[in-house]
């Protein structure tokens, strides 16, 4: 079981709707990700806040009807002012507590998620990168012709990759071939700048835990920019289509690259 399914499970987990071996599967993952079993703790919390601390609600008034006619009728008491204001705050008071005290930490735990899962879309695009640099034969169609390299991918994949720059003479295009992004296929298109090696993988964007800044266009809409073990990263996403652009090369040249397949797609 990975992060993205363990989240979806964790409020069936906690309420016990999970089969045995769901719920042992989960638990499995929860003892070795650090990262999950901080949001299980934090949804259990919530839950605990929402669900176990709300006030009650009140007796339908037939049951206090039927109550009231056996019990000695209550000796009238004239409450103050204050201790009548006082009555009528406390239920108010402590749902606005209870709201002080959870709001924030629902955002919290959002947040935690959304940084947790850009940070495994970082981490994918590295390794993917990796394993095109180490690889004895990383492209599977070799060519500096685009209408030679997008061509190939057809019935090799389940969607089409968007991208249209050809190369050119400062980012050259080296060729391409089909890897996976996490859970999915993906287009590997190789480009080059001076004696670095350029990796933009292309992929379907449904479904992924996506940063809050990797939407639309580089150059016209502020993507996602990270460093991980030496590598630059750029994510973004338009529409359908999810975009990563890996390289050790400097993150001037990378953006720009990035502005030209953004202002090419």
């Amino acid at each position: 079981m990975d992060c993205r399914e363990s989240t979806t499970h964790l409020l069936d987990y906690q309420r016990g709707r999970l089969g045995p071996k769901q719920e042992e599967d989960l638990r499995t993952h929860l003892a070795g990700c650090p990262s999950c079993s901080r949001s299980e703790a934090i949804e259990r919390t919530l839950t605990n806040l929402l669900e176990r601390r709300l006030p009650q609600h009140p007796a339908p008034i037939a049951l206090k009807l039927r109550l009231a006619a056996q019990w000695p009728s209550p000796s009238v008491t004239k409450l103050s002012w204050w201790e009548r204001w006082g009555r009528s705050w406390v239920p108010a008071g402590a749902v606005a507590l209870l709201l002080l005290v959870s709001v924030p930490m629902y955002y919290q735990a959002l947040s935690s998620r959304q940084a947790g899962g850009a940070a495994r879309m970082v981490t994918e695009a590295v390794n993917d990168h990796l394993r095109i640099l180490q690889s004895q034969h990383p492209l599977e169609v070799e060519s500096g012709n685009f209408h030679q390299v997008k061509p190939w991918f057809a019935g090799k994949l389940d969607f089409a990759p968007a991208v249209l720059f050809l190369g050119d003479q400062e980012f050259p295009l080296k060729g391409g071939s089909v890897g996976y992004f996490l859970d999915r296929k993906a287009a590997v298109f190789s480009y080059g700048y001076q004696l670095h090696v350029i990796s933009l993988l292309v992929f379907r964007a449904e479904s992924l835990p996506w940063p809050a800044g990797a939407t639309g266009e580089p150059g016209k809409v502020r993507a996602d920019e990270r460093t991980a073990r030496g590598f630059n990263v750029i994510l973004w996403r338009k529409g359908e289509i999810g975009y990563a652009l890996v390289s050790d090369a400097a993150p001037l040249e990378l953006r720009r690259l990035a502005a030209k397949l953004g202002a090419a797609s």
